[in-house]
């Protein structure tokens, strides 16, 4: 994951974008407008905003990132609470794969998966998103 952000971070700079157009969304028609729309609604709001992240900060995540990749997969048996797991079907920086592993190991886990969607599937989802969540929160 490392090297896919660094590479998607020059080439976001290389080509006059935000990164998160090419970590989030898919290079689809679909991806590329959904990441144009989240990119705006990020601007919607004046106060109150998220400062940017820093380059040691983004170096740290990125570092606790890969030494948590290198473990070793934990018994998630223990989880008794239910678990929703959100992802879309074609994210390169978590496979998705990883999801429908990690739904399947939890005893109560629930995977939605969004179509035509990267890591960034429950922005580009997120009307659907949050009412997915709502009801698995009622439940």
């Amino acid at each position: 994951m490392t090297r896919l952000s660094h590479l998607d971070t020059v080439r976001g700079l290389l080509t006059l974008q935000d990164p998160k157009q090419f970590l989030f969304f898919t290079r689809t028609t679909n991806g590329r407008r959904a990441g144009k729309e989240f990119l705006a609604r990020l601007k919607e709001r004046s106060q109150g905003r998220d400062k940017a992240i820093s380059l040691t900060s983004y170096g740290a995540q990125l570092k606790a990132i890969r030494r948590w990749g290198l473990e070793q997969p934990h018994d998630l048996s223990v989880i008794h609470q239910p678990v929703l797991v959100a992802n879309g079907e074609s994210d390169r920086m978590v496979p998705t794969q990883n999801s429908v592993d990690l739904a399947r190991r939890v005893p109560n886990g629930e995977l939605v998966l969004y179509p035509d969607a990267g890591h960034g599937g429950i922005f580009q989802f997120h009307g659907q998103f949050v009412e997915t969540a709502l009801e698995f929160l009622e439940r």
